[in-house]
């Protein structure tokens, strides 16, 4: 977070074009605007694209493409950092016979070096089964590799099994356990006004490398333009949280962050500065893309409302930090 309001608005979100007033520059990610989208290929065991082909970006002020706001991007500090916990240190391997230690093995003839790969972006993802996690579409959309790291600062590589631009969903796919499932709120309904927390990694580099835990409301039950596919949220974001859990008192996923009105460009059009005005996936069009993928997670009835402490306690161990790396 020139014509009617409702006309303006969609154009007002954080967006890939990078004439949208951004909370941090990204210096390294080329915008995605007017980029044709390449078609699905593969199988989705295979990492390829399920679901609708990927709209074109809207261009800044027009609105978006069925009502559905751009994603809040997130993009890499460029203050110096060390993005998110650190790797816990794993054994080396040795090195090859006639090299000594320290150094790569030699290239084979004609053989070219690998080219490196710098951090392109990060979020926030989840787990939601034994190998599997769950975030934005946004987040890995442009991502020549995937890492991930969990809790106890293991740096996982990361398999995109399928993707809805539509929703701004991906399944992830990892080839070893990063961590216990959250569980999805199966009933009741969630009601305007009900408490909802986020977990996740915003602005990496610049805040503390650990998660940050944030607490809101449900402001609205859809999004920008009457979205039903979203819920409007108090609960403080920042680039970097998209892909993160919302959270209910109970700590079960009731949705997923994607976006944020964008203040500074609505206090330019209208004279007045919007606050808190952020959007989450709802849970339930989140385990519709699951049940389409033939994933299972774990569901529950809302319980026993918990204190923010507790809820942060238990969902730690299931919260992920993304690297994207191009």
């Amino acid at each position: 977070m020139r014509a009617p309001l409702a006309v303006v608005l969609p154009a007002l979100l954080l967006a890939a074009a990078p004439v949208m007033a951004q909370l941090v520059p990204d210096p390294g990610k080329p915008p995605a605007a007017g980029a044709p989208q390449a078609s699905p290929r593969g199988s989705p065991g295979a990492g390829a694209q399920v679901g609708p082909t990927q709209p074109a970006t809207p261009q800044p002020g027009q609105p978006g493409l069925a009502g559905k706001p751009p994603p809040l991007y997130d993009m890499p500090d460029p203050a110096p950092r060390r993005a998110g916990p650190p790797s816990r240190p794993g054994p080396q391997p040795a090195p090859p016979a006639g090299v000594p230690s320290g150094k790569p093995p030699p290239l084979a003839p004609g053989e070219a070096p690998a080219a490196p790969q710098r951090e392109v972006s990060t979020g926030t993802g989840f787990i939601i089964g034994e190998r599997q996690a769950l975030t934005n579409d946004h987040v890995v959309r442009e991502c020549r590799t995937v890492r991930a790291r969990n809790a106890e600062g293991r740096d996982i590589a990361v398999t995109v099994r399928a993707r809805d631009a539509n929703r701004d969903l991906a399944l992830l796919e990892f080839r070893e356990p990063a961590g216990p499932p959250l569980t999805f709120r199966n009933g009741p309904d969630v009601r305007r006004g009900e408490s909802v927390m986020t977990y996740g990694f915003p602005l990496a580099g610049m805040l503390a490398s650990d998660p940050t835990l944030t607490t809101g409301d449900v402001s609205a039950l859809a999004g920008l333009a009457n979205n039903r596919m979203h819920f409007q949220i108090s609960a403080p974001v920042q680039p970097g949280n998209s892909g993160g859990p919302l959270l209910d008192l109970s700590g079960n996923v009731v949705g997923i962050i994607t976006s944020k009105l964008n203040a500074q460009r609505v206090a330019q059009r209208i004279g007045d500065i919007p606050q808190n005005v952020n959007f989450a996936v709802k849970g339930e069009e989140i385990l519709a893309f699951l049940r389409e993928n033939r994933v299972r997670p774990r569901t529950a009835s809302s319980g026993a409302p918990h204190t923010a402490v507790e809820v942060g306690e238990t969902v730690h161990p299931s919260v992920l930090f993304m690297r994207c790396l191009g």
